[in-house]
């Protein structure tokens, strides 16, 4: 089995295995989101949606260890009160789950009208909320909401690969000279010309090893599930695709 030599990285010896593998894919996506697409930067102010997700979760964690103002939304009681725990702690948590507060209307106020600078959405809602059909999808922010807590510059990172942008949407965006950019998981892995790129950070330090060096020294504390034996990768798998695995699921050989 030969592997590019730049998609390994030696684990170091205090991180445990199920933290180094249930770490690096959220951890690579979290720097393209947020490095290479954005460019975070202290004192920047930064939403991440679903913070409490196992993504949203490094990158409240990378974008606060590189000097940002994090604010973050909650689905439920039990993802605030984490949110709430975490340290350092974020600037605002936004719980979304009872439908009574506003996203757009508490960034402006967290940022005293300014707006946000980055935007990582988990998703958004693209039709009106009787079009929804699932409950996660009436929590969802709409496209219009995004767009008008986005500050003069703007950085929105989006994982809807659906998204639609209509005239009006796009000559608000203009005004605001805003950006948007698609985080797809796989992409710096898809073109060997754009490789030398997404492999490297700042002062040259490679990625997953720079990646293993937060985890070690707690800097990355990742959102895992206990273990599952090999038995129950099936049953895993099948809950993963279902998008009802609140924590990693790192399968155990």
């Amino acid at each position: 089995l030969l592997v590019f030599s730049p998609n390994l990285v030696r684990k170091p010896e205090k991180v445990c295995w199920v933290e180094a593998a249930g770490t690096v894919r959220d951890g690579v996506r979290a720097y393209t989101a947020l490095h290479y697409l954005s460019q975070v930067s202290p004192g920047k102010t930064v939403l991440v949606m679903d913070g409490a997700s196992p993504f949203g979760t490094i990158a409240i964690q990378l974008a606060q260890h590189r000097g940002a103002k994090v604010i973050s939304t909650a689905y439920s009681l039990e993802d605030k009160q984490y949110l709430e725990r975490l340290r350092p702690p974020v600037a605002r948590v936004i719980d979304v789950s009872n439908g009574k507060l506003d996203v757009a209307e508490s960034c402006l106020e967290e940022t005293g009208g300014l707006g946000v600078d980055i935007v990582l959405d988990a998703g958004v809602k693209l039709y009106s909320a009787e079009d929804e059909s699932t409950t996660k999808s009436q929590l969802l922010p709409h496209k219009h909401d995004i767009i008008t807590l986005l500050g003069i510059g703007g950085h929105w990172i989006t994982t809807e690969k659906n998204l639609q942008l209509d005239p009006p949407d796009s000559h608000s965006l203009f005004l605001k000279g805003a950006t948007v950019s698609f985080l797809n998981d796989e992409i710096w892995n898809l073109s060997n010309i754009q490789q030398g790129k997404y492999l490297y950070i700042l002062l040259m330090i490679p990625i997953l090893e720079d990646i293993m060096e937060k985890l070690s020294s707690s800097i990355f504390r990742p959102q895992l599930d206990e273990p599952i034996p090999l038995y129950e990768a099936k049953v895993s798998m099948e809950i993963v695709q279902k998008n009802q695995a609140r924590k990693r699921q790192v399968i155990q050989f």
